[in-house]
């Protein structure tokens, strides 16, 4: 072969060897060293508690502070206070709400803020997973499924966890494996406890919630810290008591942290959650306590994060809510709760007199939704507004009504409507406070089996409603059983050992009815029962020590 062909056979090979070199090189690039990424988890007061006032908490720290969204949301259903969609999986300039698109400022805010002005040449990244009011087992991989189903079920309903698919502990991995892949896993901050004890099981769960994350993502704990928060502890409060429980965290962890709530006060309105003030210094005392724990060494040759594209694909808008429940039909009998109103908006789910969610929380909407005790109420309720629900009603029957509610004076009260035709009473507030829940009767009535709407509306100014229970009315006192008669018709009457009538029925002779008694038909309560019956003709038989199932 000639020479100089050789050559140039030879340099086109080294090029394109050099080439796919050069694209390997490029696609398994080291991540930042200088990109600090936190996972913040916890319930409500990590989610955000505090008031946000865009012109200081929305100064854009640009390329510097960011987040890692761990669900999709569409700036019309963000808190109004931003016009940023987002998308899940995708880095985002920090701008609250960080959790949930209907919550407000978090300590994760301003423990970013204050880790960027204290660390230059440093970008930090927060994966922010939170949920309002739920037990640490909602973080807990072997626990959170059965916890959901159980004790977490109100939670369930509210739909917050279905932000992260219903699984909190699988968004956070997710996320951390993502955010790995450019950056370096720093270090945890957690606030958690209120739902809970802080004693030696809810420390083995919070550590075990941490491992099960440092382990999956290869990590050694010796190098990444965990900080938690103290519990609101100043003024009226409903856990400071607890904060001795959680100092002892410290006998988990390898590197550990305890960011103190002493002094910062409350929101005034409830014992849980911080004020706007309490959560910016909350957020850097978070980060005084991480600045002691972590390595703070800066690559001088590492190139700047450049994530966030300007033009970076967003959510696209979203076509009105169809009118349907809000997460399933409501099963009655059950509890009805409140703020689970019908989707479809204004004027077609709900009629609403003044614009705006003046609670600020779980929905966009203009319905006044707010968290005074862990729960979530609906509030503010003037005369003339109202909710609809879709329900199933398991079983035709006559169930018994009432309602959690709460205000002063006695005098705001709702009435409900099943398919628009009335049912029940009226039911007023007791008049004790608006802090003051207690549940108050609405009387009977009679629904058919299926799916119906349920209208809840309000009658008189100012009621605050938990929720509408639906009871199924025992059993007990059954008249006119029928069924197919082999002997002459009888009456029978079914009674307890205390001689308690306890059902009354029809039956074709003593045989008939005993057997009747021992299906179960009867629903009553299982034990030893004494039967009478009454015949046509006056005769009268008993049997004693008949067994109910």
């Amino acid at each position: 072969m000639d020479v100089k062909k050789y050559s140039e056979i030879l340099t086109i090979a080294l090029w394109l060897v050099g080439g796919i070199l050069m694209l390997a090189t490029v696609a398994t690039a080291a991540p930042n060293p200088n990109f600090h990424i936190y996972i913040a988890y916890g319930q409500s007061n990590m989610a955000g508690n505090g008031d946000i006032v865009p012109s200081e908490d929305q100064d854009k720290y640009k390329d510097k502070f960011l987040m890692l969204a761990s669900h999709n949301a569409n700036a019309s259903q963000r808190s109004g206070k931003t016009n940023q969609s987002i998308k899940t999986g995708e880095w985002y300039t920090a701008i609250p709400p960080m959790f949930h698109a209907f919550e407000n400022l978090s300590p994760a805010d301003y423990f970013g803020r204050a880790m960027v002005d204290s660390l230059p040449g440093v970008t930090v990244g927060i994966i922010p997973v939170a949920i309002g009011a739920v037990s640490i087992r909602a973080f807990d991989k072997d626990q959170y499924e059965s916890y959901f189903k159980g004790d977490g079920k109100d939670i369930m309903s509210w739909g917050w966890p279905k932000d992260y698919d219903n699984n909190p502990p699988g968004r956070i991995l997710e996320l951390a494996k993502k955010a790995k892949e450019v950056g370096v896993i720093k270090g945890f901050i957690f606030h958690q406890g209120e739902s809970d004890g802080t004693d030696d099981n809810w420390r083995r769960t919070v550590y075990k919630t941490y491992k099960d994350i440092i382990d999956a993502l290869d990590l050694d704990e010796n190098e990444v810290p965990f900080v938690a928060g103290e519990l609101l502890q100043e003024g009226n409060n409903c856990c400071g008591s607890k904060n001795g429980g959680i100092a002892q965290l410290k006998n988990n962890f390898k590197k550990f942290g305890l960011a103190s709530s002493k002094g910062l006060q409350g929101n005034g309105k409830d014992p849980y959650h911080f004020g706007r003030a309490g959560v910016i210094e909350l957020g850097r005392r978070y980060c005084s306590e991480m600045l002691k724990l972590i390595d703070k060494t800066i690559d001088p040759d590492a190139p700047p994060v450049n994530l966030v594209d300007p033009s970076q694909s967003t959510v696209p808008d979203e076509p009105p809510e169809e009118y349907g429940p809000y997460t399933d039909p409501i099963e009655i009998p059950g509890k009805v709760q409140a703020e689970n109103y019908n989707k479809g908006g204004a004027n077609v789910a709900y009629y609403d007199l003044n614009k705006g969610n003046e609670g600020g929380k779980l929905r966009k909407d203009d319905v006044d939704i707010y968290q005074p005790n862990m729960g979530i109420v609906v509030g503010y309720n003037q005369k003339g507004e109202w909710l609809k629900y879709t329900v199933n009603v398991a079983a035709d029957g006559e169930y018994e009504i009432s309602a959690n509610v709460a205000g002063e004076n006695g005098t705001g009260s709702l009435m409900l409507y099943m398919d628009d035709q009335p049912i029940g009473t009226e039911m007023a507030n007791t008049g004790n406070g608006f802090d003051a829940f207690e549940v108050v009767s609405g009387g009977k009535a009679t629904l058919k089996a299926g799916e119906h709407e349920l209208k809840l509306e309000i009658t008189n100014d100012w009621i605050d409603i938990d929720y509408v229970e639906f009871k199924a009315v025992s059993t007990t006192g059954i008249k006119d059983v029928r069924f197919s008669m082999t002997e002459a018709e009888s009456n029978f009457e079914l009674f307890d050992l205390r001689g308690n009538r306890v059902a009354r029925f029809s039956a074709g002779g003593m045989a008939s009815a005993m057997d009747y008694v021992k299906s179960g038909a009867l629903k009553v309560r299982g034990g030893v029962y004494m039967l009478r019956g009454n015949t046509a003709n006056g005769m009268v038989s008993r049997k004693v020590g008949v067994y109910a199932k």
